[in-house]
């Protein structure tokens, strides 16, 4: 098992890390990335974030830029934790996360998650895990820039619902 988390102001390169997965091991039969974007918008309130998953207009903010602070040391065990669980629940080969600190402008990569295994369940299920356990688990601060103004987000209520789908679950 080769897991890789690296939290860096750097941007990544997709391609490069997709290799990296792919080549870990001749048993490799899946790899399964997802690579999360800063949006240019943030939803207004939680009340605006129900209306949006629900199909409905919501009220949308465009920002110039999103700002990402963590607590070095605790944020890199609390990744090593989400990636240990990932472990024991799949059967994987190999994992990378990485997440970029500091000032992102809309558009720019933000996080990768990727996992090689043998099988495509395995490596699916485990990374829509991780990503859900980062969205909940991992402590990063996040404030936004609009009309020189900063804002924190709050986190939201979807986030803590697609993670605690995994809560009890076997899926070994």
């Amino acid at each position: 098992m080769i897991d890789r988390i690296r939290i860096q102001e750097q941007d990544f390169d997709l391609a490069e890390e997709y290799q990296l997965l792919r080549q870990t091991d001749s048993a490799v039969g899946a790899v399964v990335t997802f690579t999360g974007l800063v949006r240019d918008f943030e939803l207004v309130s939680e009340e605006d974030r129900k209306a949006d998953s629900q199909g409905q207009p919501s009220a949308k903010h465009s920002i110039d830029l999103l700002s990402l602070q963590y607590y070095p040391g605790m944020t890199e065990s609390l990744l090593e934790a989400i990636v240990e669980q990932a472990n024991q629940r799949w059967n994987l080969i190999a994992t990378t996360v990485i997440h970029r600190v500091g000032d992102l402008s809309p558009k720019e990569q933000i996080v990768l998650v990727g996992v090689a295994s043998q099988h495509r369940a395995d490596a699916f299920e485990a990374a829509q895990f991780l990503m859900d356990y980062l969205k909940t688990q991992a402590t990063f601060w996040k404030s936004v820039r609009r009309n020189g103004e900063q804002q924190w987000i709050e986190s939201k209520a979807s986030d803590q619902q697609a993670a605690a789908r995994w809560d009890g679950s076997d899926n070994e």
